[in-house]
């Protein structure tokens, strides 16, 4: 019996001294490989082997808020969304895909998907979208001029907005357009998609947002191409009947 004793005092202290040796070397278990024919999830989050999330595929119910430098923080106009997170090396959202579609009780629809691919530590520089709703349908793509985090932040952002809810209705778009002119505003500079007349067009803006030109195809298929000038009134129009 004290043979036996000794045995498992042994045998402990060699297991102890492996585990200690685990820990101090960083040794981990093999990858582990499975495959299965389905799976069932409410969410996945894809990781480094830091527990660094890169990758979120969620349903509504367990979607994610945004993410920071490593910290994640509530977004409850996602609410309704399920879809897709992409997260970079530190931790800072820059993209994803998020969609909906339901019918409420009224029988109104109420439809979206988005895909976005955002500058550094920014917003969206890229949006594929398409809108569907009781009295409209969209769908286009949006390429936009966005600042530097350097020049501003998705922090002054929301300062911004605070700060402009804090002043008279009158004297808010003062400010934003004293934000713009100091180049601190991400701004829509081409938009390509469907207008509400069945139409389609292409808009191409300067680096305030103003649209310059329009190549416009209508819903009964007459093409026209506008220049605008910094006021968006039309200076020069072509079309097949132009003779100039």
């Amino acid at each position: 019996m004290s043979q036996f004793r000794t045995f498992c005092a042994g045998a402990t202290t060699m297991a102890a001294a492996l585990a200690a040796v685990l820990v101090l070397t960083g040794a981990k278990s093999p990858a582990r490989h499975e495959t299965f024919d389905e799976i069932t999830v409410g969410r996945i989050n894809i990781v480094e082997p830091d527990g660094t999330k890169r990758i979120i595929l969620s349903s509504k119910a367990r979607f994610p808020g945004d993410f920071q430098q490593g910290k994640e923080r509530a977004r409850p106009d996602r609410d309704s969304f399920a879809g897709m997170l992409f997260i970079n090396e530190e931790g800072t959202e820059n993209g994803g895909l998020i969609q909906k579609g339901s019918i409420g009780a009224d029988g109104r629809i109420e439809s979206g998907l988005s895909l976005t691919f955002d500058r550094f530590r920014q917003d969206q520089a890229l949006q594929l979208i398409n809108n569907d709703g009781a009295g409209h349908q969209m769908t286009g793509i949006r390429i936009n001029d966005v600042p530097s985090f350097a020049v501003t932040s998705m922090d002054d952002i929301r300062r911004f907005g605070e700060e402009s809810g804090a002043l008279p209705q009158d004297g808010q778009q003062a400010y934003w357009n004293k934000l713009a002119e100091a180049g601190r505003l991400s701004q829509n500079r081409i938009w390509l998609g469907n207008t509400g007349d069945k139409g389609s067009a292409l808009q191409l803006k300067d680096a305030r947002g103003r649209t310059r030109m329009m190549l416009l195809v209508s819903a009964d298929g007459k093409a026209e191409i506008r220049m605008l000038d910094e006021q968006g009134k039309v200076s020069k129009s072509i079309t097949p009947a132009s003779r100039d």
